[in-house]
Parts: structure tokens; C-alpha cells; sequence
């Protein structure tokens, strides 16, 4: 069997190998024909120097350029859609449709235009003129490849070469140096073809994509820490990712993680007695959604007991035991998720239904459904907040309002949390307390809608406190904000206007470009 190529400095070449792998359709447990290296040390060597010369290659090639090859990208993934979508879901199990070819494609190549859109604007880069001291100031590149890991959920939006973060290192006018998910290394494949491409036919310095399919774990600590990275976006699991970012915040280098959320909704008891029996088909529907793989989906529920809640409780139940599971997308993630189930039994959490996994070949666990009290929870909050990844959910049923307050303050942060209150005004003094302590735990707040969809807006915020991500002030999600993560402050102090970046000449570079001068918002000239 041959081993696949691997685009590294401009070329598709042989990897430097160190072992292969093969991925596996979790659907029907059959191990998929195309075999793929594990890269060895020299790989990502030479992806580091090929990426270090892209990044000074690209301080020359016009903006307008990098927003084209954004586009044809865009243009095309989409003119290979239906193949790549085919293949992403033979590698992961998910839906052809609508999950990947109507949705998250579409999302993929939306998200590239609007960064493309981005790079046209400039107003990403926040230009900023002084004109009392002539100091003025904006975003750049950061003078080196950005290396991005992507996760095994979103095998199209959330690529490591085609997802949200790749379009914002791009943007910035970064190179990349995408690692790809061993669970779908072809669909990685396709893209990188994809990409490079666009890279060809648009012009861009022929580093600008690279992709390593797989290395060891050392060489991914050595990759994020390396002298040339310039920075790191990762989406995955919390402990990869705190390995990364050890290394990485050992060597000074910015990281930006996405690493576990449980996303606390709280059902209040106005709203129970309100709607109890939609809520509950609303929670079974979002839980079990992709088999529970998102990572905004609501792991954990807060409600106070009484007749309502006992009532949502057995629909719930009701509603786990009746569906199906669905695929999970490999075996890992299903020993994972029995691992985690177990272990919020051992602190507690009793089984409703489900708790094991399902018999055969394919990767599939019970739909599980688990309560505690919320004084159990109360008295181990780190044990019971623990992520279990899929179609599992926790119910915490507290004794009263204190207690439903004291909770809302006990969590780690979190991407989201929600709270349901009633529309006749009941629930608001329990509202205020409960948000009082939920805000400064959750990136994004949501009232009365469970959080699994993350929309692709510039007012998103798809990050929050630790352990959710590596850093509260940034999000994955929301360009032109996103965009920012992997860019770098320069301020210019008396230099001449020609030897300045176009965005902060005196002369407006097109008449639309907005600059803050003199701390106004303008699309004029400085006087």
C-alpha cells in the first residue's frame, strides 16, 4: 500500500516517515483503504523553514491578493462539494445531509469569504492615527507560520486547513501549517488539494498551505514552541491541549485553545410550569444532536425540584431512551465518553438510562441520561462538571432558589451558558441572581434557546474563561474579530508617510478604509 503524500514547501513529497495509519468508518468499523505517514521531525523542520519564507513572501504580495485566494478556495471547495462532503462522512459517521453538504460546507466557504470580505475592508486591522504626536498604529502578520490543529467534530468548518482559524491566520497574512485530524485524513487531503490550488492560481508564495497528516506527540509540543512558529490555534481535547500550551507558553508563543465546555443550562421553575413538556423535547433534541458531539452542547441542567421538574425529568428520560444513538466518531470518543459516565457515577450521578456502550461494529454509546442533587454537586463541583463528550447528559436538581444560586457560581468556565425563565415575569429576581454569577463564567450568555449552534457573526463570541479556552478575551468564531488573534500591534512613531503601511498614510488609501484619527471614526484624509 502506498503512503500518502504529504504538501510540504510548495510540493506534494514523500513524508519523512516514522510509522502509517489508516482512518476507519465509525458507522460500519471497516478500516478505509488510504494509508497516511506519521511525519518524523524533518517534516515539521522543513514545514517550519518553508513557512518561515512564506511569511516573508507574503510581507509583498498585495492584500487584495490573499482576500482572492480566499475566495477561489471558497469557490473551490464548493466545485468539489459533494466529494468532499462524501468522503468527511464515510471518515466520521456525521450525515451527508444536510449535517455536512447543506450546512457545514456552506459554513466553511462562508466563513473564508467573509474573511476574504475582511482582508478588502482593512477596518479588521483597527488603523489608528495620532496626529498631536504622529503616532499611529495597526495590525500585521506576525512574521511567521501559524500552526493549526483541528478537531475530529467539524471535519469542514473547523478544519485545520480550511476552518475558521485558517481563514483568520490567512487574513492576517499569516502562512499556515495545518495539522490534520487522524480521523479524517483524507477529507484533509481533499481540502489541501484544494487549497493549494488556489495558492497556484492565485499567486501566493507556494507555502503559503502546508499539512502534516500526523507526528508524535513531542513533535507537536516541538512544533507550537519552535523559534519560527509564529503562533497556534488548537480545537480539541483538554489534555492535548494543555500539553500544547505548556510548551508553548514555555517558549513565549501565543496559543489559542478550544479545549472542553459542559455549557449550563438552567431551567427555572416559571418556565417549566410555563412549556415543561417543549423544554424537554428541546433538551433531548439538542443533547442527542451529532450524537451529542458539539462543543456547545448542554451537558449540564439546573433545576429546582418539585412537580415540574419531576415531570421534565421523565419526559427526558423518556425521550434519551426512545432514540437511537448515533455514530460516534471513532473509538476513542466512545472509550472516552465510558470513561467519563463512569466516573460521574463514581462521584454520584445515577444512571436514568443508557450508561454503556452499544454492541458491534460500530462506534455507538447508549444514550445516557444521569442526576445528582445539587448538594452532591455542590460538595464536588470539579468531579460532577467533568465533560462527557457525546450523547450523555447530566440533570442537577437543586432543593431551592439559594441552592439553584449557589450552583450557578460553582462552575469552571464555559463557551455558554443559558438560562429559561418564564414570560410573565416570575422567574426575574431568580434570573438576576443566577446571571449575577453565570456571566463572568460563560463566553456567551443565551436566554430561553439551548446553545448548540454557534452562528457565523461578527458579534460572536465563541470562546470564555478557562478551562473552555486558553484565553477570555478571544474567540474561534467572528470575523473581523477572530482575525485578530493572529495578528500583532505595530505602532509607527514619526515615520515618514511613505515608508508607512497604506492604511496609515495620510491619504485614505481607497476613501473608504475606516481609521480612528484623533480618536474620531473617519474615511477622510489626515489633514
Amino acid at each position: 500500500m502506498t503512503i500518502n503524500a504529504t504538501l510540504l514547501d510548495g510540493a506534494w513529497r514523500p513524508a519523512d516517515v516514522t510509522d502509517s495509519f489508516r482512518a476507519v468508518n465509525p458507522v460500519t468499523g471497516e478500516t478505509l483503504p488510504d494509508e497516511y505517514p506519521v511525519s518524523s521531525r524533518r517534516d515539521v523542520d522543513t514545514a517550519l523553514a518553508a513557512g518561515a519564507r512564506a511569511a516573508d513572501a507574503l510581507l509583498d504580495v498585495p492584500e487584495k491578493k490573499r482576500a482572492e485566494f480566499l475566495d477561489a478556495y471558497a469557490d473551490g471547495i464548493e466545485a468539489r462539494a459533494e466529494e468532499i462532503a462524501k468522503k468527511a462522512s464515510e471518515e466520521t459517521g456525521l450525515p451527508f445531509a444536510p449535517r455536512l453538504h447543506d450546512v457545514e460546507l456552506p459554513r466553511t466557504t462562508g466563513q473564508l469569504r467573509q474573511a476574504a470580505a475582511a482582508v478588502r475592508d482593512g477596518s479588521w486591522a483597527m488603523p489608528t492615527i495620532d496626529t498631536a504626536t504622529n503616532i499611529r498604529s495597526c495590525f500585521g502578520p506576525l512574521g511567521g507560520p501559524v500552526a493549526v490543529f483541528g478537531p475530529n467534530n467539524f471535519p469542514l468548518a473547523f478544519n485545520g486547513i480550511s476552518g475558521g482559524d485558517f481563514a483568520a491566520a490567512i487574513a492576517a497574512g499569516n502562512p499556515v501549517i495545518a495539522k490534520a485530524h487522524t480521523s479524517h485524513p483524507t477529507t484533509c487531503r481533499m481540502l489541501t488539494e484544494v487549497a493549494f490550488d488556489a495558492v497556484t492560481s492565485t499567486g501566493m508564495p507556494e507555502a503559503t498551505v502546508q499539512t502534516l497528516y500526523r507526528t508524535s506527540h513531542a513533535d507537536g509540543a516541538y512544533l507550537v514552541s519552535h523559534p519560527l512558529i509564529a503562533a497556534t490555534g488548537y480545537t480539541g481535547a483538554r489534555s492535548t491541549g494543555l500539553v500544547l500550551k505548556e510548551a508553548a507558553d514555555r517558549s513565549g508563543k501565543p496559543i489559542y485553545l478550544e479545549l472542553s465546555s459542559v455549557n449550563p443550562v438552567f431551567l427555572l421553575a416559571g418556565a417549566l410550569r410555563e412549556r415543561g413538556g417543549d423544554l424537554a423535547s428541546e433538551y433531548v433534541g439538542s443533547v442527542l444532536m451529532g450524537a451529542g458531539q458539539f462543543c456547545t452542547n448542554p451537558g449540564i441542567v439546573v433545576l429546582q425540584a418539585g412537580d415540574e421538574t419531576d415531570a421534565f425529568v421523565e419526559s427526558a428520560k423518556a425521550g434519551f431512551a426512545e432514540a437511537a444513538p448515533g455514530p460516534l466518531l471513532n473509538a476513542g470518543v466512545a472509550t472516552k465518553l465510558g470513561e467519563a459516565v463512569s466516573a460521574l457515577g463514581g462521584d454520584g450521578a445515577a444512571v436514568l438510562t443508557g450508561g454503556g456502550a452499544v454492541e458491534g461494529d460500530s462506534c455507538r454509546f447508549q444514550n445516557t441520561l444521569m442526576r445528582v442533587d445539587g448538594a452532591a454537586f455542590l460538595e464536588n463541583p470539579e468531579g460532577l462538571q467533568r465533560e462527557a463528550f457525546g450523547n450523555a447528559g447530566l440533570l442537577v436538581v437543586a432543593k431551592d432558589e439559594d441552592e439553584v444560586v449557589a450552583i450557578s457560581g460553582a462552575f469552571e468556565g464555559n463557551l455558554t451558558g443559558c438560562v429559561y425563565s418564564d414570560t410573565e415575569g416570575s422567574d426575574d429576581a431568580l434570573y438576576d441572581r443566577v446571571v449575577r454569577r453565570l456571566r463572568p463564567l460563560v463566553g456567551r450568555l443565551l436566554n430561553d434557546k439551548m446553545p448548540t449552534g454557534v452562528a457565523v457573526s461578527p458579534a460572536m463570541n465563541h470562546g470564555g474563561p478557562f478551562p473552555a479556552t486558553g484565553h477570555p478575551g478571544f474567540s474561534a468564531v467572528g470575523i473581523p474579530g477572530s482575525i485578530r488573534r493572529f495578528a500583532m500591534l505595530e505602532c509607527y512613531d514619526g515615520v515618514r508617510d511613505g515608508r508607512l503601511p497604506v492604511s496609515l498614510r495620510n491619504k485614505n488609501p481607497d476613501g473608504k478604509l475606516w481609521r480612528s484619527i484623533d480618536g474620531v471614526p473617519s474615511q477622510g484624509d489626515v489633514a
